[in-house]
């Protein structure tokens, strides 16, 4: 194979791709929303970009392995919430120039969920232009007494957020003064002359653009909400990105976004994989049981020696047999489909920072050759250098559940051993498939003060339409706006799927299904192999034994960190 870049290069800027004049594409193309028994945990990573609710929360999805961070800005006024910082930082990982390489979304359509991070984007740009343009009327035209508010919102969230409960009030004290001194003002204003309408006007007009942009705010946040919800419930609005659709040859960005989703769904068909050490296939998830059957070659007939066979020969043996899992002895539903492909894994530190996928002349469109991988599976079989797997995936759950079984051939010396390996990515975190939830508050009842009931509180609160108005003149230059307060920084190497998945142990069912895939399939790859074996003249009775041996232990599996040795 050819070498690899270098970690963290990835495989280019985008400008790149449309400079080489290749294109990942077969043509104009429909976005469909998800993929076929994906559609569950594809919605929940796309409702992500509609939420509206504090971007610390996506700190409570990290997991063992992959955490995410908030990075915070210096203006707290300017602070993104999670379906803006998440929106942001997908699109920039997964679209952005000399971006690096991406780790494959098994269970979900990686694609469906960038498309709804840009749907969500041009949404807020179409808010944003609204409010610009009643911050350039109602604020910059009367500046200051825009910074006088802004100031003091600004006080009243420093207050707010810090942890005497106290202070929060003093905030809420201080906007109410500032109201009716403002008042006083209006009534018994000191200036006369234009100084003094001047002076007036800029009390009164932020006040008027606030209600006007509360007016825009609420009805956005009443739509990004429709959409949330809708993509949870199963269906919801598909994401609409016409600005990946060129009207004429002319228009390069659009070109070059077109060519980074084309490109993005290639990479997410790649078939080489990484292995992390205690992380397991980045990916697929961790290692949570191995199987080996290991005998040495030894001729059926005395004086006699047997065919030469080599690795793939038994591989393609298994891999044809795996096809036909779903069919068995009985109408009993059983397994589903499974996807039955041949992956080459490239080994990484457990803490790398990013990953680089093979290169060269045996790799084409984010996959390695048929030649190169039949020459890796005869004879990169010890010592240095990328790995044959063939792999058995099925997808269940609606895509919350992805089961990989992985088998390797290697023959040493006069010892053949067949390895299965179980890996197991459980469901996306919790909070990707919660609802949104109204905004209530408990208070006594007038009369019966002993009893209490719920009153709906606005959908966007004052300070909340302050934030978005004073954003939005900043959003055309998102580098400055994330100076100034903030964003997300993902975890790395990054995977839309993999990054937020729980184990799953923890869900009776789907830890019964990862289990019960272990033995049909360890059972088919030694029936497999026993038979090419019998056919180049090798004596399969203590392969047979083994393979007994290893049938019987793996009758009653339990899930442990195989990739963790106790040494």
């Amino acid at each position: 194979m050819g070498r690899c870049r270098a970690a963290g290069g990835g495989d280019g800027a985008l400008g790149a791709v449309v400079a080489d004049g290749f294109d990942f594409s077969p043509g104009a193309q429909i976005p469909i929303q998800g993929s076929a028994g994906q559609t569950a945990a594809t919605n929940a990573l796309a409702s992500a970009a509609y939420r509206d609710s504090p971007v610390e929360q996506i700190l409570d999805a990290n997991n063992e392995w992959h955490k995410s961070e908030v990075k915070k800005g210096r203006i707290s006024l300017f602070e993104p919430n999670l379906g803006e910082a998440f929106s942001r930082a997908v699109q920039v990982r997964t679209l952005g120039g000399g971006r690096g390489a991406l780790i494959q979304s098994f269970g979900t359509d990686a694609r469906t969920i960038v498309e709804h991070c840009l749907a969500a984007s041009g949404l807020r740009k179409e808010r944003d232009t609204k409010l610009t343009i009643i911050t350039a009327v109602f604020g910059l035209l009367f500046l200051p007494g825009m910074l006088l508010w802004m100031g003091v919102f600004q006080l009243r969230r420093t207050l707010a957020g810090a942890q005497d409960k106290r202070a929060g009030a003093m905030g809420t004290a201080l906007l109410v003064v500032l109201g009716l001194a403002a008042v006083v003002l209006l009534i018994k204003l000191p200036l006369a002359g234009i100084l003094g309408w001047y002076v007036r006007g800029a009390i009164v007009a932020p006040v008027v653009g606030w209600f006007l942009a509360k007016r825009i705010c609420e009805q956005s946040a009443v739509d990004m909400r429709a959409r949330w919800d809708g993509l949870l419930s199963g269906g919801g609005i598909a994401a609409k990105v016409p600005e990946a659709v060129p009207g004429n040859p002319n228009e390069t960005a659009r070109e070059e976004l077109r060519q980074g989703l084309e490109k993005l769904s290639a990479e997410q068909q790649a078939n080489s994989v990484f292995y992390a050490g205690p992380k397991g296939i980045l990916g697929m998830g961790t290692r949570w049981g191995s199987w080996q059957m290991a005998e040495e070659l030894v001729p059926k007939e005395a004086g006699k020696e047997i065919n030469q066979f080599r690795s793939w020969d038994v591989i393609r043996a298994i891999h044809d047999r795996l096809k036909l899992l779903e069919r068995g002895p009985l109408n009993s539903g059983g397994f589903p489909t499974p996807s039955v492909k041949h992956w080459i894994v490239t080994p990484v530190a457990e803490g790398a920072g990013g990953v680089s996928r093979p290169d060269g002349q045996d790799v084409e469109a984010f996959q390695v050759k048929p030649h190169e991988i039949q020459r890796i599976c005869n004879h990169d079989q010890f010592g240095s250098g990328n790995r044959h797997y063939l792999g058995v995936q099925f997808t269940l759950w609606d895509g919350q559940l992805v089961i990989t079984m992985m088998i390797t051939v290697t023959v040493l010396h006069e010892t053949l051993r067949v390895e299965v390996t179980g890996h197991a990515l459980g469901p996306v975190h919790g909070l990707f498939t919660t609802k949104s939830s109204p905004k209530t508050k408990t208070v006594s009842k007038t009369i019966r003060f002993w009893e209490t009931r719920d009153i709906s509180l606005p959908l966007v609160e004052a300070r909340e339409v302050v934030r978005l108005a004073v954003r939005a003149p900043l959003t055309w230059y998102p580098p400055l706006l994330e100076y100034f307060g903030g964003k997300l920084v993902l975890p790395e190497p990054f995977g839309l799927r993999h990054a937020w998945a729980e184990q799953p142990w923890r869900h009776r069912f789907m830890a019964d299904d990862a289990m019960r895939a272990a033995t049909p399939v360890l059972r088919v790859a030694h029936a497999a192999a026993l038979k090419v074996l019998a056919e180049n003249g090798v004596d399969t009775e203590r392969f047979a034994g083994r393979s007994m041996a290893v049938s019987g232990a793996v009758q009653d599996p339990a899930p442990k960190k195989a990739d963790l040795y106790d040494a």
